[in-house]
């Protein structure tokens, strides 16, 4: 029995191909969705009309070629616009020369819809800034040290002018990042929109993240700006404490000399409650938590 199971096999895989074979000759019905493109347009020109994303094709044919068209490389119902330009309506029946992947013998029995409208018009172009999309999630206790930086910075659009006309900036798909507790560089694609090109449909960006960290100085002196000659003044406190907050590598580099408080003249002149409220000028990246005492007294002396 062992010594003819293989004969028997052989048979059966044999009755199954046959089997097969006969059925898929006959004629059967399929509906395939397939995307739609547009192809040939004039030199020069294209469409931003959003159209739908596929079509319905209800096929008939035998089998066999049935299974040929879903296992085909084709993979677009095309239409070609041809030398068309405002305003185009067009019946898709009338386009099945474009698609030779739909062989002989099998017959399209409908496309729905069966019509498609677009506005066929001129490419212009435009500079416009490019907006990183980010959903930034961090670990406790850290943040962006420093703004997002993104390479390029602008990119020309080539689209439909009356979709360019009140376009500045164009967003990158959304990159969302959870638990960030470091450096780090990511590259972002540009989105498809109909009938656009971008010079540039990537950029790169680079998230400084660091721990974010509160560094305090005490007796830091005010200065006093634009004194008139015959007067003088006295600020009670002259030195006051400062708390300021930033990413722990730009903190370490943070010295005295880099922090800048004064009180103008004028200002006390304008001043109607007897104190005054220091001006405090910091290095880009380090932001200002608390000043003590927040404001301060003044004695102002005129000489003759």
């Amino acid at each position: 029995m062992k010594k003819n199971l293989h004969i028997v096999v052989i048979s059966i895989i044999f009755s199954v191909i046959l089997w097969v074979s006969i059925s898929l000759s006959g004629d059967y019905f399929a509906t395939y969705n397939i995307p739609i493109k547009l192809i040939n347009f004039p030199p020069g020109y294209t469409t931003g009309t959003k159209l739908p994303g596929q079509v319905s094709v209800r096929l008939k044919g035998e089998g066999w070629k049935l299974i040929s068209v879903s296992l085909g490389t084709e993979s677009d119902y095309l239409v070609s616009v041809g030398n068309d330009s405002g305003k185009v309506a067009v019946d898709l029946n009338s386009h099945l020369s474009d698609n030779q992947w739909l062989s002989s013998g099998i017959e399209v029995i409908s496309i729905t819809p069966d019509t498609l409208s677009f506005i066929v018009e001129k490419i212009s172009n435009k500079k416009v800034k490019i907006k990183p999309d980010l959903n930034l999630n961090f670990k406790p206790g850290y943040g962006l040290a420093t703004p997002v930086r993104i390479n390029p910075e602008y990119t020309t659009i080539h689209g439909p002018g009356r979709f360019l006309r009140n376009l500045s900036v164009i967003p990158t798909r959304q990159l969302y990042l959870n638990h960030l507790d470091s450096k780090r560089t990511e590259l972002l694609s540009l989105p498809e929109i109909p009938g656009m090109t971008y010079d540039n449909n990537y950029v790169r960006i680079l998230l400084d993240i660091q721990k974010i960290v509160d560094k305090n100085f005490d007796n830091e002196p005010v200065e006093i700006n634009d004194i008139p000659h015959n007067r003088s003044v006295i600020l009670l406190p002259g030195k006051i404490g400062i708390g300021v907050r930033g990413g722990i590598d730009i903190l370490a580099k943070l010295t005295r000399d880099k922090i800048n408080l004064s009180v103008n003249y004028n200002d006390i002149m304008r001043d109607t409650l007897g104190t005054i409220s220091p001006v405090v000028l910091l290095p880009e990246n380090v932001s200002l938590l608390y000043l003590k005492p927040e404001r301060l007294r003044y004695i102002i002396k005129k000489f003759k």
